[in-house]
């Protein structure tokens, strides 16, 4: 994958995320959105932003171990917050880079603040497009 960020876009979010991401795949996994719960389908962090960032991270981890990827794989991410507020994103980025160390994938990301998520204890839920070299 090659990573653009070029200079008529802001640098001011290229340490967490990337503009663009230019590949030619033969190879694609699609990460169905994961949310704080343990494999036994337990809630991790209850009404804990960081708690559930790390569980949600971790699972995503785990799919990614499943499917024999690396993080730097990850092409793009969608990050949903249910009650955004600014302060969130350095906690959610934090448990991020907690997980991941450093192999966080600067992908191409969206961020979305949302009302609700499909259980009205999921406060974060991560979904993902990974592109096998």
């Amino acid at each position: 994958m090659e990573i653009v960020n070029p200079k008529t876009l802001t640098d001011k979010v290229t340490s967490v995320i990337s503009h663009v991401v230019v590949t030619t795949a033969s190879k694609l996994a699609f990460i169905s959105g994961q949310v704080a719960v343990d494999e036994t389908g337990a809630l991790v962090g209850s009404g804990d932003y960081y708690a559930q960032a790390i569980q949600v991270f971790t699972n995503l981890k785990h799919a990614l171990e499943a499917a024999q990827a690396e993080p730097l794989y990850i092409a793009q991410m969608n990050i949903f917050v249910v009650n955004h507020n600014p302060e969130l994103i350095s906690i959610i980025f934090d448990a991020g880079f907690h997980v991941f160390g450093s192999n966080w994938p600067k992908t191409a990301s969206t961020y979305i603040g949302v009302q609700a998520l499909a259980d009205p204890e999921w406060l974060i839920e991560i979904n993902a497009i990974v592109i096998f070299p």
